[in-house]
């Protein structure tokens, strides 16, 4: 018996229109009903989160934002991860000469230098307003408050994404976990930071056995999750590395994906 299941968001739960459909809310249910942990697990912050989750789960389950970076139960933060300041820097300054736009996420917070379509395309799905200011003036509140970015995430055209994803890992191999969250996003976190890591927080919290626990999601940024898992579930729109890597593909985010797994798992 499986005691506990992560679901990512986007691309997974969510349909391409950013809703959740019956069939997986009715599937959801079932599975609160018998006593599963059923935990959100996404890149999204969780202001962009709970609006949703807050009518697919109970109060009482965790939820998992900026990918594994902030942990909120019981509206407690129970875990988080920052990446340095040091490394904030060096980024900020790796790609300044790149075409992308790059959004820093922090806690509750999130911040930007200028407000393009890329920025108001996140802003639609974040009811919290995004501050717009120079690094400068972000950094020093990092400064000030000794805390920093929980995620990094790097807005552009997918081909320059792949450029740039290669040139911060040979710069940052092994201090930063480096991924991309869909082919024009890239998300840099914390080596601490991981959906993986966060469920392996949460199940040492709860007493679960890493073969008890399935782990659905779609993008690169769930790879590590949907290995670790005791059951890895890939979407039907996975890109086909992602398929490979899970134990079992079901239909797609827009024909109730996961609700036909998690059928054909309980």
């Amino acid at each position: 018996m499986y005691k506990a299941v992560f679901i990512d968001m986007d691309g997974t739960l969510l349909k391409s229109d950013h809703s959740v459909s019956e069939v997986n809310r009715v599937a959801i249910d079932r599975l609160l009903q018998k006593g599963v942990l059923v935990v959100i697990i996404s890149a999204r912050p969780l202001h962009g989160i709970l609006p949703i989750s807050k009518h697919i789960v109970s109060d009482d389950m965790p939820v998992v934002s900026l990918n594994g970076s902030y942990i909120l139960h019981k509206n407690e933060i129970i875990y988080q991860a920052a990446v340095s300041l040091e490394d904030t820097l060096s980024i900020h300054n790796e790609i300044s000469d790149y075409e992308v736009s790059p959004m820093y996420y922090s806690q509750m917070d999130w911040y930007a230098e200028i407000k393009n379509d890329r920025i108001k395309k996140e802003q639609k799905i974040t009811p919290v307003d995004i501050k717009i200011q120079p690094f400068t003036a972000t950094l020093a509140v990092w400064e000030s408050t000794n805390s920093g970015p929980n995620k990094i995430l790097i807005a552009g055209d997918k081909d320059l994404i792949i450029t740039i994803e290669e040139r911060l890992n040979q710069l940052h191999e092994g201090k930063l976990n480096i991924f991309k969250s869909q082919a024009s996003y890239l998300e840099i976190m914390s080596l601490q930071a991981s959906k993986a890591k966060a469920i392996q927080f949460l199940i040492n919290r709860y007493g679960i056995e890493q073969h008890e626990i399935i782990a659905i999601g779609d993008n690169y940024n769930d790879q590590g999750m949907i290995e670790f898992a005791g059951v890895g579930i890939a979407m039907g729109n996975a890109p086909e590395a992602i398929k490979l890597a899970a134990n079992y593909v079901t239909d797609t985010n827009n024909n109730d994906g996961v609700a036909k797994a998690l059928h054909q798992y309980f």
